[in-house]
């Protein structure tokens, strides 16, 4: 490493500029595969959760490991929004399944966010295909 000290390559809130540490990416999936046992062995009170199937596709958890952000879809369908606010209702009862089946210090508050990069890697691909791009790529 240069004369820079390690805190010198930190940078907003303490993250730092080469990413999360190994064990922010061991226990975002540890919190991953946790989440998604639950939601497949678990039938919510919630009425709009009757019936719904969530894929949890990747979890980031802040450095503090207090926060967690949960990337859900739900399968063939893209109407993952509608669903987000069930999903924030039941976000404690979540924490609790989680804290009995992980062993960490303090277990994080979970957020959810809408998992797009499928719908944006297909948007991708058919903008790919168009027959102006493969014109210009072409050349």
């Amino acid at each position: 490493m240069s004369s820079r000290s390690r805190n010198d390559l930190k940078g907003p809130a303490g993250v730092s500029a080469h990413g999360p540490s190994t064990r922010q990416l061991r226990v975002a999936e540890e919190v991953r595969r946790a989440l998604a046992e639950i939601f497949a062995r678990t039938e919510f009170r919630d009425p709009e959760l009757l019936d719904v199937r969530v894929t949890v596709t990747e979890v980031r958890i802040s450095p503090d490991f207090r926060h967690a952000t949960a990337f859900v879809t739900r399968l063939g369908r893209s109407d993952v929004e509608e669903v987000l606010p069930a999903l924030k209702r039941v976000a404690p009862f979540l924490r609790n399944g989680l804290s009995k089946m992980l062993r960490l210090r303090t277990v994080p508050e979970i957020h959810f966010q809408p998992d797009t990069a499928l719908d944006n890697a297909m948007e991708l691909d058919q903008l790919f295909r168009s027959p102006e791009v493969k014109r210009d790529l072409e050349d």
